[in-house]
C-alpha cells in the first residue's frame, strides 16, 4: 500500500510503500492486551512487603496468665488478631515478570502499527530533524501539523536537536526504531514514522 509522506512544514514530500503484512493486518485486541500486560508487569518493582508474626518486634512473653482473667488465652501479642501484630498472607517482594513468546510480541507490534494505519492515525514524515534544539520552533511546526498526543519513531538514532526540543513538549515522545513498542504506540493518539523508521521496521518485522 502507498501512503503520502509529508515534511515537518506540513508539505507533501512524496509517498512511501508500506508492507501489507506489517501495516495491513486485522486488529487483534487480544494480542495487544497480552503484550501491554506483559510490558507493564515488567515495569513493576515488586518491592512491597509486610511483616508477618515472626517479623514484628516484641511478643516473646505471654501477655497474661492462662487462667483466671476471664479473657481468652493468649500466647503472644504478635498474633495477627492483636493490634500491632503480624499480617496474614500480606504481599512480599517478588517479580511480576512473565514470559511471552517472541512470535506473539512480534505479531502484536505489527498489529499495533496496522491499527494506527487503519484508524488514519499513522503519519509518515521524510525526516525528524531540526537545525537547532529550539522548543518554540518545534511547537510552531506541531501547531501546523495538528499533532496533540504523538509518538515520533525515528531511524537507528534520534536526531539530537529534535529530541532536545521535544523534551519540553507535553504529549510528544521520541523513540529510535529499536525502542518501538506496543504500549507506547497505543497510548499516543498519533503515530509518526520517519522514512528511515519505516525501512527499519519493515526490515525488523519481516
Amino acid at each position: 500500500m502507498k501512503l503520502d509522506m509529508i515534511s515537518l512544514e506540513n508539505k507533501k514530500a512524496g509517498s512511501v510503500d508500506l508492507d501489507e503484512s506489517i501495516f495491513g493486518l486485522d486488529v487483534r485486541s487480544d494480542l495487544l492486551a497480552r503484550v501491554v500486560n506483559w510490558q507493564l508487569a515488567k515495569r513493576r518493582a515488586g518491592t512491597h512487603a509486610t511483616k508477618g508474626r515472626s517479623d514484628v518486634s516484641g511478643g516473646g512473653k505471654k501477655p497474661f496468665k492462662q487462667k483466671g482473667t476471664g479473657s481468652a488465652r493468649q500466647g503472644t501479642s504478635r498474633s495477627p488478631k492483636h493490634r500491632g501484630g503480624g499480617i496474614v498472607f500480606g504481599p512480599q517482594p517478588r517479580s511480576y515478570e512473565h514470559k511471552l513468546p517472541k512470535k506473539v510480541r512480534k505479531l502484536a507490534l505489527k498489529t499495533a502499527l496496522s491499527a494506527k494505519q487503519a484508524a488514519g492515525k499513522l503519519v509518515i514524515v521524510d525526516n525528524a530533524e531540526l537545525k537547532a534544539p529550539k522548543t518554540a520552533d518545534l511547537s510552531k511546526k506541531l501547531a501546523t501539523l495538528g499533532w496533540g498526543s504523538a509518538l515520533v519513531i525515528d531511524g537507528a538514532e534520534v536526531n539530537k536537536n529534535f529530541a532536545l526540543a521535544a523534551g519540553n513538549i507535553i504529549g510528544l515522545d521520541v523513540l529510535p526504531t529499536q525502542g518501538a513498542n506496543v504500549y507506547d504506540i497505543l497510548r499516543h493518539d498519533t503515530l509518526v514514522l520517519t522514512q528511515d523508521a519505516v525501512a527499519k521496521l519493515q526490515e525488523r518485522l519481516k
